[in-house]
């Protein structure tokens, strides 16, 4: 099977596409020329101009991330930034997406995920039960200094 190629401009107007269609950040953007065999100097040109046109930006890029993992998917901010910087997301861009949660929405959301897990787990011993619901919210990316004082408030 013969790999497509793409002039500069043809590959500039795919990558416009991809970036109107949701935010990206640097790396996803310049896997996917990478993945269009594009040479370097054009991967630097193209990415330079979608900067330049607004398409990239990845404050932008991290802000609308930390708002759509912490509202859908109830991520903790640890996830959140664990995710970002595997995005190669600057530490001001990830102190800029962590401004995003409110921390009265952010305390609430944890209150509402510990008590659906709660109400899931059919385990009887304290001891357990509280292991269950600790390792599920842990896992999600909340501090465990949260995890733990409302733990202790649920399961006594």
């Amino acid at each position: 099977m013969k790999q497509q190629s793409y002039s500069v401009t043809e590959a500039k107007l795919k990558l416009q596409q991809f970036c109107a269609y949701q935010d990206r950040c640097h790396k996803e953007v310049i896997e996917k020329l990478q993945k269009m065999n594009m040479i370097p100097e054009a991967i630097d040109l193209i990415i330079s101009e979608l900067i330049h046109d607004n398409f990239l930006n990845e404050e932008r890029f991290a802000r609308s991330f930390a708002r759509g993992k912490f509202r859908i998917k109830k991520w903790g901010r640890l996830r959140i930034v664990r995710e970002l910087k595997f995005r190669n997301i600057s530490k001001y861009n990830i102190d800029s997406a962590l401004k995003e949660i409110e921390e009265n929405e952010y305390l609430k959301t944890l209150d509402e995920l510990a008590r659906k897990r709660a109400n899931a787990i059919k385990e009887t011993n304290p001891f357990k039960r509280k292991k269950k619901i600790a390792d599920y919210l842990l896992y999600r990316g909340w501090e465990s200094y949260l995890v733990y004082e409302k733990i202790n408030e649920l399961v006594k």
